[in-house]
């Protein structure tokens, strides 16, 4: 009974080297092609090493809360502070005038200007929140809501560079209006959800904005000017997930690479040894 020999499963067989012939093509083909591979490894690599976010979208109260927190940052420098306060109304029948809760106000150029910041909780239903002086004892005699917006910004923040307009309304400047004129704010929020690559989430909303600017007047006939925000929550949710490529598909690239590679370089030298063994015929008169 003849022996099984495992050898001849070996489908890469072996050309003894006195068959060969090595030549001056090849070997600059072979090593560009080495220099390319090394190349595409490289960028290979640093993709796989590094992350990429992807997107989705998908209808949800994404955190389960009912309540969505505001950062509001802003300065109205031709108004006193003890004249501003932060109303808060929406579509539940929340009605709170001069809301006090975590709210801070700076006097600046020597009392005659204000800084205005603060944090507060509003709910996930339309509704406004609004600059004003309709809480204060006493009314202004020139009121002007000229302001610059530091910042607005909801929910958690998300410090990754992704794709999203968070801080849309960030170093607005509105200091040339007109000085009786009431500014409105038309917000469109919609909930953002980020996923990091170690499995924590962070829950934030991202908002695009429209504005006018017109004047009102009170019972009385006195003009009252305000800085409006009014907002409505989209039902969409915008998901994003930061995540790193998976080992084999690292593998298949690189396999994908060096095969390529040297069959495109196969292919390559092949078609320069044959055109010049066609020249070579040609000036020898061989050719037929």
């Amino acid at each position: 009974m003849m022996q099984f020999d495992v050898r001849r499963l070996d489908i890469y067989r072996k050309v003894p080297k006195d068959l060969t012939e090595p030549t001056t093509t090849g070997a600059v083909i072979s090593v560009l092609s080495c220099l390319f591979m090394t190349f595409l490894f490289l960028s290979e690599f640093y993709s796989f090493i590094g992350t990429e976010i992807v997107s989705e979208l998908f209808v949800d109260n994404p955190s389960g809360s009912n309540e969505l927190p505001v950062e509001l940052n802003i300065t109205l420098p031709r108004i006193r502070c003890d004249f501003l306060g932060l109303d808060i109304q929406d579509e539940m029948g929340r009605h709170e005038v001069s809301f006090q809760q975590n709210i801070e106000r700076i006097p600046i150029d020597g009392g005659e200007g204000c800084q205005f910041q603060g944090h507060f909780n509003i709910n996930k239903v339309p509704g406004n929140f609004h600059i004003s002086t309709h809480g204060a004892g006493r009314q202004p005699d020139n009121p002007d809501m000229a302001h610059t917006i530091n910042s607005l910004k909801f929910g958690e923040q998300i410090m990754e560079k992704i794709p999203g307009a968070f801080t849309a309304l960030q170093d607005h400047d509105k200091q040339d209006a007109n000085a009786l004129s009431s500014h409105d704010y038309i917000l469109k929020i919609v909930p953002t959800i980020f996923q990091k690559l170690d499995g924590t989430t962070k829950f934030s909303y991202q908002y695009t904005w429209a504005y006018k600017d017109y004047i009102t007047y009170s019972h009385g006939g006195a003009i009252l000017p305000a800085t409006w925000f009014r907002y409505d929550l989209s039902p969409i949710t915008v998901k994003y997930i930061e995540r790193r490529k998976p080992l084999y598909h690292f593998i298949t690239t690189i396999c994908a690479i060096i095969g390529g590679t040297f069959t495109v370089a196969g292919i390559i030298d092949s078609s320069i040894l044959t055109a010049t063994e066609m020249f070579k015929k040609h000036q020898l008169g061989k050719l037929s």
